[in-house]
């Protein structure tokens, strides 16, 4: 074992890990640092409930035990959901366990604390012709933020309308659409070089229309040919997009397209996952399209496509026809 060192030392040093070794994403990394500095400040407070023992004294991580992480959860419990729980668990399991490879501590406290189960809930996924109509919205004449509406600016019409058309023809995720700059695009080969989670590079495709109308805004940017290591969408002060700014301009254009649902920009992924799976596209290949490290995670994404694998299967399947012996 090394000397003791502060938990708040140890924690700046594994969000540093996570930054330079993982290539975490800040909203990532911003989870991890606010989740260990909650369980901090409960351990401050006492911990395991040994008020006057450690009471705003600094906290030495091999002094951290599993009555604690246990305390902790229990305290959670009273205002904070499951899911949240589980990510706190999560954060703290992986922090003691960066901590454990780094040998300042020789066990994870958190390792045998059970994780809230938690339901997946999948964003609504839209139907082909929803989809359409989200991704048309923008070009809305005179309605409210469409090419109608000066206010808007034309400028900011075409960069919400290859918003919409990327999103939906390359389930990219909304972290990965943000973090694209204009050289990542390459818009002769309908393709964008795309940087996922844990840092892993892949190919997705634009499709034509959202090809075009990259190209339409990019041409009113007058950033077509130059400037390639500027952000690709551009928010306030032509600085990068944020996530948030992305995620109202969906909640707009819902409104304006009529839809009775209320999908997220997360949905248009979704639903370019299901109309893939429901035209045939195979599960691997829809695998590597959205970036999943799992293909049980695709499956899941892809779950209400079910009735059109189990239609295949009865079409081809020997076994599965009508009248076979």
């Amino acid at each position: 074992m090394t000397e003791k060192r502060r938990f708040e030392d140890l924690a700046d040093e594994f969000i540093e890990y996570l930054a330079v070794e993982k290539n975490s994403s800040v909203h990532t990394r911003l989870g991890y640092q606010r989740d260990l500095n909650q369980f901090l400040a409960f351990l401050k407070e006492g911990g395991r409930g040994e008020r006057g023992g450690r009471d705003g004294r600094d906290i030495e991580v091999d002094g951290v035990g599993e009555d604690d992480v246990r305390a902790f959860v229990y305290r959670l419990h009273a205002d904070h959901k499951k899911v949240s729980i589980a990510r706190k668990i999560s954060s703290i399991r992986s922090f003691f366990k960066f901590l454990v490879r780094k040998g300042f501590v020789e066990k994870n406290p958190a390792e045998l604390v059970p994780t809230p189960k938690v339901e997946k809930f999948l964003p609504p996924v839209l139907t082909v012709e929803e989809a359409e109509s989200l991704v048309h919205a923008p070009k809305a004449p005179g309605a409210p933020g469409g090419l109608g509406n000066k206010a808007h600016g034309a400028e900011n019409v075409l960069r919400d309308l290859a918003i919409l058309e990327t999103l939906y023809s390359s389930g990219i995720r909304v972290s990965e659409l943000t973090g694209l700059d204009v050289r990542d695009a390459d818009l002769a080969s309908g393709t964008m070089r795309v940087l996922g989670k844990g840092g892993k590079a892949r190919i997705a495709f634009l499709g034509r229309y959202a090809a075009g109308s990259l190209g339409a805004y990019l041409k009113a940017r007058g950033t077509l040919t130059s400037r390639a290591s500027e952000p690709l969408f551009t928010g306030r002060a032509n600085g990068r997009i944020s996530e948030r700014t992305v995620q109202r301009l969906v909640k707009k254009y819902v409104a304006l397209s009529g839809i009775n649902k209320t999908p997220t920009p997360h949905s248009l992924r979704h639903s370019f996952a299901t109309h893939l799976l429901d035209a045939g596209v195979d599960l691997r290949s829809i695998q590597e399209m959205l970036g999943h490290s799992k293909l049980s995670t695709t499956q899941r994404y892809t779950k209400v496509g079910i009735t059109s694998l189990m239609e295949a299967y009865d079409r081809a399947h020997p076994r599965a026809k009508s009248g076979g012996s």
